[in-house]
């Protein structure tokens, strides 16, 4: 008879155990800075192969309307992470937005200086007196000035042309001798697909100091957020997956989002892979001093922050 009791009493104690729900997944919402692409693999994968989850995260991937508002989102307190740009950090801190970079998603540039191989420019040297389309006006006029300077010209040696987001058209029409702004990972790509040759002068290699074309930022008072270390943790997990498997990645990145298996998006994965940050939270900050200064020197910014104030170590 007791055996009997003890017996019903650890089926009741089995079954109670068993009503009560496991820990809710914690919510986090990530604002992309464009449409869904191959620049945001290890997002996607991470949330496809459920790796969020494994960290007790759901996250929610929100593509922009306005490719410049999520910064300013999360600077109001309505999404917890944007991915942004490293450039442009700088100047919404000196506009007083709260934000501060968490970490990494692309750690080398991908904006180039794109002409068209069989075109009058065949060096930077070339491109006096020449024509240049530009998208947004400010840091590309920097990145340009610098890679001028760098072949022995002046801004004033060349003119600028504003093409608005259409780069490779106003390209491939020869309304502009050279475009600068465009992504090497794409637009070469989206040349040849329309029957020419692009060539790309980097301007790491011609006077810019590197950055990181793309990041992820949060509100300044709220690093504490234990959130923000899984998530950098599941994209961590997420871009060695990445790298060790591409090919499966691939498939898991299509799948999710099958209007971009074409070859454009086929060959953007590849050239994009080996420049995802391998450990998206880590910080090398004489690097983002090193920018600040450009960003001063080219008057983006009036004064240099310590690079604590802006991209701090998470505590």
């Amino acid at each position: 008879m007791l055996k009997n009791t003890f017996a019903a009493a650890g089926l009741a104690c089995a079954l109670a155990l068993a009503a009560v729900p496991a820990h809710a997944a914690e919510k986090l919402t990530v604002l992309l800075d464009w449409y869904v692409n191959p620049d945001h693999a290890p997002l996607i994968v991470a949330k496809e192969k459920g790796l969020f989850e494994q960290h007790g995260l759901d996250v929610t991937l929100v593509p922009p309307a306005d490719p410049s508002a999520p910064p300013r989102l999360v600077a109001a307190g309505q999404a917890e992470i944007a991915v942004s740009y490293q450039p442009s950090l700088y100047q919404s801190v000196a506009e007083g937005l709260p934000l501060a970079r968490v970490g990494t998603l692309v750690s080398t540039p991908l904006t180039a200086l794109v002409a068209l191989k069989d075109g009058p420019v065949k060096t930077l040297a070339d491109l006096k007196g020449k024509t240049v389309g530009f998208s947004v006006a400010g840091f590309e006029d920097a990145l340009l000035g610098t890679m001028l300077t760098d072949a022995g010209l002046k801004p004033s040696d060349v003119t600028m042309i504003n093409v608005n987001f259409a780069l490779t058209p106003a390209l491939m029409a020869g309304k502009v001798d050279a475009v600068i702004g465009a992504y090497r990972n794409f637009e070469l790509t989206q040349i040849k697909l329309e029957g020419k040759e692009g060539v790309a002068f980097f301007p790491e290699e011609h006077g810019v100091p590197v950055f990181d074309e793309l990041i992820y930022v949060a509100h300044k008072d709220k690093l504490r957020d234990p959130r923000l270390k899984k998530f950098l943790a599941a994209v961590e997990d997420a871009t060695i997956y990445i790298l060790n498997h591409p090919d499966e990645a691939w498939g898991v990145f299509v799948k999710a989002n099958p209007k971009l298996d074409d070859e454009l998006n086929r060959t953007a994965w590849t050239d994009t892979l080996r420049r995802f940050a391998h450990a998206p939270a880590a910080l090398d900050s004489e690097r983002y001093a090193r920018f600040a200064e450009f960003m001063k020197e080219h008057k983006l910014i009036e004064k240099v922050e310590p690079v604590s104030t802006y991209a701090p170590v998470l505590p």
